[in-house]
């Protein structure tokens, strides 16, 4: 009888590659962050470099709570009285920012297909639980310490890295309330940085991230305008721009992007789209200041004072705390009275002048804001008459 033989087959389990492991037994941050920095490559699959990434999230958690501890020593050191220790705060700002952007990289390979072809990341959950809460917030301070430090760069640095890892998929399901108070504003300076240091498409990206914040949105919306709107210089740029803002007033329907969109086309010559910018509008809402305002002093401008008061009219019945449009309005009733024959009409689009005037005297006395000043004083030459001691008290006012 023939005997049946039992083969044992043995399944090959492959280790870790001798990078990863050398990766592995690193002791210090900068020790493992050169290894992999050299033997990347040479890592086998996507499992091992996020295994090499995910131990310099290690390293670097492990440098920066070690300073944390410390902080926390001390505060119990300081009630009992006693000496308090030295607290590395760059090394600490510095591993924080190191641990967050090891853990960027760690998810894109830890969140990459298997050789099954399924996608089963091992470090997510752990990175956000520890790193969402005390090293990116740490971001923050070390922000504000570096901008008093006048270190604009490093600012830049640790506020940019908070404000982008908002959006890093390994943080999607953390709790964003602490962080509602300050976010936006961090992003947005984060965004004046990088436009101050000419890096506009990450100005624009800023921007973009503190837009999503109630608070800072208009602030933040004001901020990519004028990114936008940086160095045009050619009819080309100017057309441009203005794609871009139709682009953000469609989305955006803003006084401020408005009016910009509006003096754009002026500038581009194209009046009948710039007057129906603030037609459309007004239609909207008859009571837009902006609009309001715009259309009364194009139409001042073009010689129409009789139509210009009446957008300047109602302005001013929205915004009554304006000297600007105040006297606007009253030059608008000065150049309608100029325009007609009969002297009552005359007389009382100059008291109506006048009432402006005053008005825009009274809210700005000094013409910090508005010149009122030889308007209302012939306003009262053309009412009063030349020796009248009202005309007098408005020429000497007028000086």
């Amino acid at each position: 009888m023939m005997a049946v033989m039992f083969v044992a087959s043995a399944t090959a389990f492959a280790g870790d590659s001798d990078a990863l492991k050398a990766i592995l037994k690193a002791k210090t941050y900068a020790e493992a962050e050169t290894l992999l920095n050299s033997s990347l490559a040479s890592l086998a699959n996507d499992a091992e470099k996020a295994k090499a990434y995910n131990k310099l999230v290690d390293l670097a958690y492990e440098a920066f709570n070690d300073q944390n501890a410390i902080i926390t020593e001390n505060q119990v050191n300081k009630q009992m009285g006693k000496e308090e220790k030295p607290v590395d705060e760059k090394l600490m700002a510095e591993m924080a920012y190191n641990a967050l952007m090891a853990a960027q990289q760690c998810d894109n390979y830890d969140q990459k297909p298997n050789e099954k072809g399924k996608v089963s990341p091992k470090f997510d959950k752990k990175n956000a639980q520890r790193l969402w809460t005390g090293p990116r917030n740490a971001l923050v301070n070390a922000g504000q310490d570096a901008l008093t430090a006048h270190d604009n760069a490093l600012a830049r640095k640790y506020w940019q890295l908070f404000a982008e890892s908002d959006a890093f998929p390994m943080f999607k399901e953390c709790d964003r309330e602490a962080q509602k108070p300050f976010f936006g504003q961090v992003a947005r300076f984060a965004a004046i940085f990088a436009y101050q240091d000419k890096d506009m498409d990450k100005a624009l990206q800023l921007a973009d991230i503190a837009m999503k914040d109630p608070e800072e949105y208009e602030n933040a919306l004001n901020l990519k305008l004028e990114v936008l709107g940086n160095e045009l210089k050619s009819k080309e740029d100017s057309v441009n721009y203005c794609g871009k803002l139709k682009e953000i007033y469609a989305e955006h329907k803003t006084d401020g992007v408005m009016e910009k969109l509006y003096n754009v086309l002026l500038g581009l010559g194209q009046t009948a789209d710039a007057d129906k910018i603030l037609d459309d509008a007004l239609a909207v809402n008859p009571n837009n200041f902006v609009a309001l305002a715009d259309k009364g002093l194009a139409l001042l401008q073009a010689q129409k004072a009789a139509e210009a008061v009446t957008y300047l009219q109602k302005a001013f019945d929205v915004k009554s705390d304006n000297a600007v449009i105040a006297t606007y309005a009253g030059t608008a009733y000065s150049v309608q009275a100029q325009e007609i024959e009969d002297p009552a009409q005359k007389k009382a689009l100059y008291k109506k002048a006048i009432e402006f005037f005053d008005k825009a005297k009274e809210l700005d006395p000094d013409r910090l804001q508005a010149n009122w000043g030889y308007n209302r004083y012939n306003a009262y030459y053309n009412y009063y008459g030349e020796d009248a001691p009202e005309t007098k008290q408005a020429e000497a006012d007028s000086k």
